[in-house]
């Protein structure tokens, strides 16, 4: 049977898992009668519940005589570490445009990745069906991004089709038949070569650890495509580090090859084929399994460095313990370096005092789902704010540059100009027409300007701005970045929250929490109107008398407080607070929790 292996890559959102939904229906992969749940790929329940896509999966389709293995890479940037390792082991990739929107900042990071390892692109004009769609333009703007990033004439030369993968249709010609996904098949078929390992079936066998993952009966389990030679149940291999050192020799317990969208057993596998082993006890990503005789690893694509870096500390306030069953730290440690193994973005560090843990990753919404995965599995934890990682370049103090892409009515411009390129210290690069009441802003701001900017945004163009960001580079420090600008309401005793007491501190500030809460000192309560922290009595109670006056025992009417969610919450933190994180309940906190050493701790500041 031929054989081909594609990614579908795409800046998030753009309707990547729709279509491969859709080519799994079509190619025959379900049966007639079979039910399956909408965006079949995004397995994970944090995946459906944020529409995105964060682990890279692959399945696979038989399409008229040839076997097509697909995988469906995540969009967001603080995941590439999952795109990079992905597109290693595919000799051709899918590109997804929206018609309407044109290439975004993930979409040229993922090109990037592609075009550098030499593949060549078909392009999918998807959602051209969209009342606002403009495929002319979005295909010139696609061109020009790949002579931008220094395409070859082959690759600027790419094929591409309009689509609607929601409906289920593909076509060389914008007012084709609109009928099915036959003419994308067909592409990736004639356009993608077949995987050039097929003319080393007969030497010894070597295969690249692509991802990792955990079987309850297999244990662990290791991905990717087999680069040389063949295999079967029972042979035994040897694991080699990127550097050659032998790690382990294990034998192949069991060979699973992807068929729709299960994993199914198989006798043998052959060079070109993408499989995952099982038998291994310490190999992880990045290493080369292969046959003993074999002495030289498989070179390995280099990942980008992290930008961020958060604490993840034990919970030791006054609550503690009354909602997560994992409170050690011993415990916490062991969770975040089996998920480093995992995760090759994110860098695992230990503090002096041993109680905390300097976890390194991409950005604010990777960590966001670390910490969000971790309270799902009854973790309690203690968060800082995120720092940004700086780097000393010949001799000066370097710090990361993002690119933000942001779209916004035009009545918001300046507003969103103003910020960004005074306190936060950006430049503007283009700022230009994006049609229908909409204006599209370019600029190139330091990663710590962004910590904390998207809720400002939000308020700023009255929810109706889209922020994208992604790396860009390294730039010299620009000197200090305010802040946030108010200060918080402090709780000065422990106890349950009452109506009243907040009802009095509503002029002073909003309300972070409602009544009948569990407080305690130092818990932050609120955010203060002023920018200086107040420390308020949130259980002070009403004086009662015998005596009945007009007016004053009407009932108590609050304001609603406001609910923030995780990644808000580390996002709005100073540095002398902490987010405090239970399976149940996220609270915010100063770091000291007693009054006395936080005015010491601002002394000696």
């Amino acid at each position: 049977m031929e054989l081909r292996n594609i990614a579908i890559i795409a800046h998030v959102d753009h309707g990547k898992t729709t279509l491969v939904d859709e080519l799994l229906k079509q190619s025959g992969a379900f049966r007639v009668n079979e039910a399956v749940s909408e965006r079949a790929m995004d397995s994970n329940d944090i995946e459906r519940e944020r529409g995105i896509t964060i682990l890279a999966k692959a399945t696979s389709v038989e399409w008229q005589g040839t076997r097509i293995n697909i995988v469906d890479t995540p969009g967001h940037a603080d995941f590439g570490g999952e795109v990079e390792r992905i597109l290693s082991m595919v000799d051709g990739v899918c590109l997804l445009v929206d018609a309407a929107e044109g290439p975004m900042p993930q979409t040229k990071f993922v090109l990037t990745k592609a075009l550098a390892l030499g593949l060549r692109p078909i392009v999918v004009l998807n959602k051209v069906d969209k009342p606002d769609a403009e495929p002319d333009r979005a295909l010139n703007e696609v061109f020009d991004l790949f002579a931008n990033l220094g395409a070859t004439d082959e690759q600027l030369d790419f094929p591409h089709v309009y689509a609607s993968g929601r409906s289920g249709w593909a076509d060389m010609e914008l007012d084709g038949p609109r009928k099915d996904l036959s003419a994308l098949f067909d592409l990736i078929v004639r356009h993608v070569p077949a995987p050039k390992q097929l003319a080393r079936q007969d030497e010894p066998f070597s295969m690249l650890a692509t991802t990792l993952s955990a079987d309850p009966y297999l244990g662990r389990i290791l991905t990717g495509r087999v680069e040389s030679g063949r295999i079967t149940t029972g042979t035994t291999l040897k694991a080699l580090s990127r550097t050659g050192e032998r790690l382990e020799q294990f034998r192949v317990t069991k060979i699973l090859a992807f068929r729709g969208l299960s994993q199914q057993p198989i006798d043998e596998a052959v060079a070109g084929d993408i499989v995952t082993l099982a038998g291994m006890t310490k190999a992880t990503v990045a290493d080369t399994l292969c046959a003993l005789e074999v002495d030289t690893a498989l070179p390995a694509q280099p990942i980008d460095p992290p930008t961020i870096t958060v604490t993840f500390g034990i919970n030791d306030s006054p609550l503690a313990g009354r909602d997560g069953t994992k409170v050690q730290s011993r415990v916490i440690r062991d969770r975040l370096m089996k998920e480093a193994e995992v995760n090759v973005a994110i860098k695992v560090a230990d503090t002096p005092g041993g109680e905390a843990f300097e976890v390194s990753g991409r950005g604010e919404l990777q960590m966001g789902v670390l910490i969000e995965n971790m309270r799902r599995e009854g973790f309690e934890l203690s968060i800082s704010r995120p720092r940004v990682i700086m780097r000393d370049i010949d001799g000066v103090r370097h710090e990361p540059i993002e690119e933000v892409i942001i779209d916004v009515d035009d009545e918001y411009t300046g507003a969103v100009i103003d910020k960004l390129t005074g306190e936060r210290k950006g430049d503007l690069v283009e700022m230009k027409p994006a049609g229908t009441g909409k204006t599209r802003i370019v600029a190139h701001v330091p990663s710590r300007g962004l910590i904390g900017y998207q809720g400002q945004f939000l308020t700023d163009t009255r929810g109706t701005g889209v922020l994208n960001r992604i790396f860009h580079g390294w730039a010299p420090h620009k000197g200090p970045i305010q802040g946030r600008r108010q200060g918080v309401l402090i709780s000065t005793e422990s106890g349950v929250s009452v109506a009243y007491a907040l009802w009095n501190l509503e002029e002073r500030g909003r309300m972070f929490i409602g009544p009948q809460e569990q407080v305690y000192v130092g818990m932050i309560i609120g955010e203060h109107s002023r920018d200086n922290d107040l420390e308020v009595n949130p259980l002070k109670g009403k004086k009662l008398t015998n005596i009945r006056a007009s007016g004053s025992d009407e009932a108590v009417r609050l304001t609603p407080h406001v609910k923030m969610s995780l990644e808000e919450a580390i996002a709005y933190i100073d540095d002398d607070e902490l987010v405090e994180v239970t399976p149940k309940i996220i609270r915010l906190r100063k770091r000291e929790l007693d009054p006395n050493e936080r005015k010491r701790a601002s002394r000696k500041e």
